[in-house]
């Protein structure tokens, strides 16, 4: 029964997107259809097979390795915030040390594989077969696996030159798209949170579902001469393609691009550290102020209430999926930091079924929130036209909805698999 609700509620899930589609007429079935199947095969193969469930298990194993190697650094400067079994002398670590401080080690990993290449080339021809396979264009699926590793407003800056020369209408399905991205340099804080093997499934599912998604809200027939990726330019040409490079034109020199890197590493930990207390302490207020009018109130139950039939349609039962519904609101309110470290120290254990920690732990992957639409408009702001940027600011509803029913269509896929 359960199973038969779940697979409704993929039904539903994509039927939403039809519904609130700008253009009917021009959603192209056969890539949706082409995609889809794509999706349900990989999301199959991740999770029920054993040759899948060890690629994937590799490499949250490979992340978490490289987070025991990052608290080798902080033991040195910090041996009181690590415990013994890392070498310091804490009891404990907290979240700070745990999930954010190892960011100082993967960010700067990530960003060397930029400068000598090795990403960009991953990235531009997995994008490639990507548009061969689904008959999307070559940027949008470029785009789609570009900012899966880069973060949406590093994908978006350093695809400049394209987004100046695209239409404003590929434009908007780029910034629909953004809603639904992580960044490669965050899942080692992810999978010591939450089940590594369910972040790195959520993440070519996720690709896949934005292009979905987009391509039934948000219909663009491309012509073939539009159809083109343009040399990549900018201050952040060596994301893209060729590394870090100069206003003259010269490859930045290698420990000053480490700095850079680095400096920016610590920024990011600085902006989740700081959006995670701020949007805690701004819910716990206005739970307080809600308990004024009745004990009951409070902004999880009021967002439980609102996201219960999309959480029921999971396959959940009445109890779970009031809760889940709670987790979805929150997370969607606030970010996915604050959901996961409320559940990191539970979620592996038998208070959580196989299904309900696999459909929240893909639906939490992603950084859909409300607080995301304003990074995204401020990025094209500062890249495109006035009359690309209206359109966008115009459509704020469109890339919450795009972001929404990507992780619910992610989680609703994995799920049917997992039980």
């Amino acid at each position: 029964m359960l199973v038969a609700v779940n697979i409704l509620g993929v039904i539903v899930y994509l039927a939403l997107a039809f519904l609130f589609s700008k253009d009917k007429k021009k959603i192209n079935w056969k890539s949706t259809a082409i995609v889809l199947v794509l999706n349900l095969v990989l999301a199959w193969f991740f999770t029920s097979f054993s040759i899948g469930q060890d690629i994937v298990k590799g490499a949250a194993d490979g992340f978490n390795w490289l987070v025991q190697v990052a608290y080798q650094g902080i033991v040195f400067a910090l041996p009181n915030w690590v415990t013994p079994n890392f070498g310091g002398t804490a009891k404990s670590m907290n979240f700070i040390t745990s999930s954010l401080l190892p960011i100082l080690l993967v960010v700067p990993m990530f960003d060397i594989l930029t400068y000598i290449g090795i990403l960009p080339w991953i990235i531009k021809w997995v994008g490639r077969g990507l548009s061969f396979i689904t008959g999307q264009p070559k940027f949008e699926s470029f785009f789609s696996v570009e900012m899966m590793f880069l973060g949406n407003t590093e994908a978006l800056a350093v695809s400049q030159l394209q987004l100046k020369s695209m239409r404003k209408e590929r434009n908007l399905t780029l910034a629909m798209m953004s809603m639904s991205c992580i960044t490669a340099s965050i899942l080692g804080a992810y999978t010591q949170m939450v089940p590594g093997q369910f972040v790195l499934t959520a993440v070519p599912i996720n690709i896949l579902n934005a292009i979905i998604v987009t391509n039934m809200l948000n219909p663009v027939e491309v012509a073939p001469e539009e159809d083109t990726i343009a040399k990549i330019g900018g201050s952040s040409a060596a994301a893209a393609e060729e590394g870090a490079v100069e206003d003259d034109g010269k490859k930045e020199p290698f420990f000053s691009f480490l700095g850079d890197s680095i400096l920016g590493a610590g920024r990011l930990i600085l902006i989740i550290a700081a959006n995670v207390i701020a949007f805690v302490a701004l819910a716990a207020l206005i739970d307080r102020i809600l308990e004024l009018f009745n004990p009951w109130l409070s902004l999880e139950h009021i967002l439980g209430i609102i996201m219960f039939p999309f959480a029921w349609l999971m396959g959940l039962n009445v109890h779970d999926a009031f809760g889940f519904a709670q987790y979805m609101g929150t997370k969607l309110v606030t970010n996915e930091f604050v959901v996961m470290g409320k559940i990191a120290s539970t979620i592996n254990t038998d208070a959580f079924s196989p299904h309900y920690r696999a459909i929240l732990t893909v639906f939490l992957t992603s950084f859909a929130n409300f607080s995301t639409t304003g990074m995204i408009i401020g990025c094209f702001k500062g890249i495109v036209d006035r009359e690309n940027n209206e359109l966008i600011s115009k459509n704020v509803g469109y890339m919450l909805l795009s972001g929404i029913l990507v992780s619910l269509l992610s989680a609703g896929i994995v799920g049917l698999f997992v039980w």
